[in-house]
């Protein structure tokens, strides 16, 4: 094995890891509602209209990204494969990266531009996302079959551990607080003005920072042989995909594993989604307790993604995508069952702190669980590839991830406008979670020959 070219393709998941945890869950995204919210009550709303017009804008953007990389990353996985070239596409779409995350700048709080600053946030996501499916497909060029798991999950605690550090760095030189002071009582630094949130603002440029400068190693170190030499040709891309969406009738491991993964990535980011509303509205957490609350979540992410990545070598990877989803499936039980004045029924004395503990555990599970069950699913889908035709499968990965992205976020609030309980709304999701596992008894642990 390589152990430079691994280290360079590591890189890439420390690189671009703070998109996900600095803009779409602790700082950006927080900050848009917020800036957002305020815009609309100046044009007459009241407070909780204002926030649903923030909720519908963010909503919206994030569908039109993700509907965007359903639909293109199965045919960018096929050209790919064709020409035999992978790293080039990777650096375009690093340039999307940079250049989405850098524009979040101008989202000031005084002449708030929405839509250009969803369009810079959906630029950067999609960016991300299709480079993920192109360095994804190398993986299976990295090491031998029975290493491609621990490399799996290295990749991914190194990720979270690059989401721990920059998260960290944010909240303690940059993202002000209603004081205009840090986590730590600093002004924001390189004298960046706290009554114009340029602390906060500052979260854009500096994952596109991040980015750039922890790409190096990946371009570095990270080498493809020649392509094939043949042109693109979209045509003929589009041709070999639909020939590999027909097989999907003979080859049931495959097509179980892509419904079952769908289900569960679908009801794990609906999860992540749903922890901060949760903290913030049953719990009462302020924004403050909530950066401490994903600074736990992420440490635990990176060891449990690491200790996962061992498992996976052990006993392979579907296993510990069982152990993964069921407990998830746990977190969920739970967050169904407890609320501040009870914990399943049984009243707790007020002001009890146990809640607080308890979720604390609970986020600690969903972003261990989660970053385990990512990272085995990852050697679960190159079973059932093979390194030529890599990039296909893994656009036809993302796109089962996508495919259905607005389900379990529909069924949350029809479920919640039922019954009129925001906890109970979480209860779709142990159904999904549940029926993941129930699929895979159809996924074969060790792939199949592709046909």
């Amino acid at each position: 094995m390589d152990r430079k070219r691994i280290w360079g393709w590591w890189f890439f998941d420390w690189a671009g890891q703070p998109y996900h945890t600095l803009l779409v869950t602790f700082i950006f995204s927080i900050y848009f509602a917020e800036t957002a919210q305020n815009a609309f009550i100046a044009t007459g709303l009241d407070a909780a209209g204002a926030g649903a017009r923030a909720q519908s804008l963010w909503g919206y953007g994030l569908a039109i990204s993700g509907a965007f990389i359903a639909i293109f990353a199965p045919v960018l996985g096929a050209v790919a494969d064709t020409t035999g070239r992978r790293l080039p596409w990777v650096w375009f779409f690093s340039g999307l990266v940079v250049v989405g995350a850098a524009g979040l700048w101008g989202l000031t709080p005084t002449d708030p531009r929405l839509v250009t600053a969803v369009a810079f946030f959906g630029l950067g996501m999609i960016g991300l996302e299709f480079a993920t499916i192109f360095t994804n497909a190398i993986l299976p060029g990295l090491a031998p079959r029975d290493e491609i798991g621990r490399i799996s999950g290295s990749g991914f605690a190194f990720g979270y551990l690059g989401g721990l550090v920059s998260l960290a760095i944010m909240l303690v030189f940059f993202a002000e607080g209603d004081s205009g002071k840090t986590l730590v009582g600093l002004p924001p630094a390189f004298g960046l003005d706290p009554a114009a949130r340029e602390g906060t603002r500052f979260v854009g440029p500096f994952t596109a920072l991040w980015y750039a400068i922890f790409m190096v190693p990946f371009f570095l170190w990270v080498k493809e042989p020649p392509g094939t030499g043949r042109p693109i040709r979209p045509g003929a891309a589009v041709r070999d995909l639909l020939n590999l969406l027909r097989s999907l009738r003979h080859r049931r491991s495959l097509a179980t594993w892509l419904i079952s993964s769908m289900l569960s990535r679908d009801a794990l980011n609906a999860l992540y989604g749903f922890g901060g509303v949760y903290a913030g509205t049953v719990l009462g957490w302020p924004v403050i307790l909530s950066g401490v609350f994903g600074i736990v979540s992420a440490s635990s992410a990176a060891l449990i993604s690491w200790l996962g990545g061992k498992a996976d070598k052990r006993w392979g990877p579907k296993p510990v995508i069982i152990a993964t989803i069921l407990t998830l499936t746990l977190v969920c039980v739970i967050v169904v069952g407890m609320s501040r004045e009870s914990l399943f029924g049984l009243p707790l004395a007020e002001g009890s702190k146990l809640p607080d503990a308890v979720f604390f555990v609970c986020g600690a599970l969903i972003g261990g669980a989660g970053g385990a069950m990512q990272a085995a699913s990852r050697t679960l889908t190159v079973r059932h590839t093979s390194e030529a035709r890599a990039t296909e499968i893994f656009g036809l990965y993302a796109l089962s991830g996508k495919a259905t992205a607005f389900l379990a976020p529909f069924l949350i609030a029809v479920t919640t406008d039922l019954t009129g309980n925001q906890r109970i709304g979480i209860s779709p999701l142990i159904v999904m979670f549940l029926l993941a596992v129930f699929l895979l008894g159809w996924v074969d642990k060790n792939g199949e020959a592709e046909q």
